[in-house]
């Protein structure tokens, strides 16, 4: 992600310098995408694809 922001800079301080990053699903709790900027409808497919992937490497 590029020209990132914290939102609660008390409590993340160490945050407040970084401006890009790569974001691991494992360790991020919340990411606030503003919605004119997000395609829900890729993220849904892509979503979708992902699980049944995942669902096809299970078996």
């Amino acid at each position: 992600m590029t020209d990132i922001s914290v939102t609660d800079p008390e409590k993340h301080p160490h945050l407040l310098s970084v401006k890009n990053c790569f974001i691991r699903g494992s360790i991020v709790r919340y990411v606030q995408l503003p919605a004119d900027e997000c395609d829900t409808v890729e993220l849904q497919n892509a979503s979708r694809k992902e699980a049944t992937l995942g669902k096809q490497s299970a078996n």
